[in-house]
């Protein structure tokens, strides 16, 4: 089934929590570095055992989040040529 701008809308309002980043495990395995580019320099944070799931969710919010707002532009960009299409038979079409 294909998608519509408006679901793709809604189903991004639904995302709750986002992280940006990437989270690597660190050698003595009780936390995890969480590295993420901001003001131009690379931040890393530890991340505690406990946050862990809380961080990875976060994440995968943010991924989803590009993918959804990638598809959006995807099917307006489709719509505008469409569009851009129709005009220009139609202008052709009385010009004859």
């Amino acid at each position: 089934m294909k998608s519509s701008p408006e679901k793709i809308l809604e189903e991004i309002r639904q995302i709750q929590q986002m992280e940006r980043g990437k989270l690597s495990p660190m050698r003595q395995g009780r936390y995890y570095n969480h590295q993420t580019w901001r003001e131009g320099r690379n931040v890393v944070t530890y991340v505690p055992l406990a946050q862990l799931s809380s961080f990875q969710e976060a994440i995968a919010g943010y991924q989803r989040y590009l993918e959804l707002t990638q598809a959006y532009a995807d099917l307006i960009i489709q719509r505008t040529r469409q569009q851009r299409a129709k005009a220009f038979a139609k202008k052709s079409s009385t010009k004859r």
